[in-house]
């Protein structure tokens, strides 16, 4: 079995590597055309990277006039693993060099269960998908997880929703386990490299990435880069106090963004409202199922309950007036709404463009789409492979 040993001697051969893996198959003309070599500095930097099996040659590229030349792409038998874990749920899959899915697979899962159990799932999910035959082994894997990373050392620091992963060495445990590199980063920075690698965001270089799940984050790309912050705690939005004395958030504080609208706060807003008889059927789902959720929300909503769709509105309402801040601090180029609770849809993102266009300044709002996200589930795993891409394809 073959696996990725070699990495790229200099930034020149780095930057041919992710020419090649955003862009596919490609000439030595074409590639020419896009880095700033002279042709003999090209071709012996393309030729370096044939002796290490990092590329192949791929059949005769299009003439251009004079003799055909060779297209050049990654191996085809580079694999790269992603895996995204949420608070309720985990998502796996197996990636080519070129970061396309050739397997994925998702699983319910709980956070709260800690890193042990956790990561016992994930290995069962990735041994699945080696067992189909897409993947005898991995040459790397990305990992998301739903709270803080102190990112060079891949260690989840004081995760609010994440009780026992305080310090845990997942990057550590996990390449041992995998027997290959391991890079690991907040989830919501995973969903902006997918969003950025494959989705609505492929065109921007700075642009904001909401996700709005069991918690809200935001993952911040800057110049084509995600910016962590100093030490890894940037974009963490939704512990920015959204209502002054509000409720306890698990994060020690009150009227945090997250607890006044997450999946969970949603649910808990949807059940009073059923227990108070202001919506029935809510109250109906809640008798039948015992629980509510934010896909019983966004289901009794799409069918015009009036109270479903109030409790939508005031919690893109009071997102809004957050992300206005940050449209404001930050000028994006491009706002993308991601993560489970975008099933609310266009309700949603409705109430968020009202209070982002109102409280944002026209300079800062004038040509600033507001978007949903493409990807859906695999933003995150897209993301993780291209996590993991990114480290690989850098110079050792």
């Amino acid at each position: 079995m073959r696996r990725m040993t070699a990495r790229p001697a200099n930034a020149h051969q780095a930057r041919l590597l992710r020419l090649l893996r955003d862009g596919g198959p490609n000439s030595r003309a074409q590639l020419g055309d896009q880095v700033d070599l002279s042709r003999s500095k090209l071709a012996v930097e393309v030729d370096r990277l044939l002796e290490t099996e990092l590329v192949v040659a791929d059949g005769l590229a299009a003439s251009r006039g004079g003799r055909r030349s060779h297209n050049i792409r990654l191996n085809p038998h580079l694999r790269f693993l992603g895996v995204d874990i949420g608070a309720t749920s985990v998502d796996v899959a197996v990636t080519n060099a070129e970061l396309e899915i050739l397997g994925h697979i998702n699983q319910p899962m709980d956070v709260r269960e800690g890193p042990v159990a956790v990561f016992e799932q994930v290995l069962s999910m990735a041994a699945k998908l080696k067992a189909t035959g897409i993947a005898e082994g991995f040459d790397g894997a990305g990992i998301g997880v739903p709270g803080p990373v102190r990112f060079p050392e891949g260690i989840p620091v004081a995760p609010p929703i994440m009780p026992g992963w305080d310090g845990f060495p997942v990057r550590e445990a996990l390449s041992q386990e995998l027997g290959c590199p391991v890079m690991v980063d907040n989830d919501v920075n995973l969903m902006a490299l997918g969003e950025q690698h494959a989705g609505v965001a492929r065109t921007v270089a700075d642009f904001l990435c909401v996700k709005i799940g069991t918690g809200i984050g935001c993952g911040i790309v800057v110049g084509g880069e995600v910016y962590r912050g100093t030490t890894g705690s940037a974009g963490d939005i939704g512990h920015i106090q959204a209502v002054p004395d509000g409720r306890p958030c698990a994060c020690g504080n009150r009227g945090c963004l997250e607890a006044h609208f997450s999946g969970a706060a949603l649910a808990l807003d949807a059940t009073e409202a059923a227990e108070q008889q202001r919506s029935p059927e809510l109250a109906v789902r809640l008798e039948a199922n015992g629980t509510l959720s934010a896909v019983d929300v966004a289901a009794v909503a799409a069918a015009g309950d009036a109270t479903a769709l109030d409790l939508i509105r005031e919690g893109g309402n009071r997102t809004g007036q957050v992300i206005a801040g940050l449209v404001s601090f930050f000028n994006p180029g491009l706002v993308v709404i991601g993560g489970g609770v975008t099933g609310l849809g266009h309700t949603l993102l409705a109430a968020i463009r009202t209070q982002v266009y109102r409280g944002s300044l026209p300079l800062a709002t004038g040509n600033l789409p507001i978007v949903l996200g493409e990807l859906g589930p695999t933003a995150g795993v897209i993301g993780a492979a291209r996590l993991i891409s990114d480290h690989l394809f850098s110079p050792a």
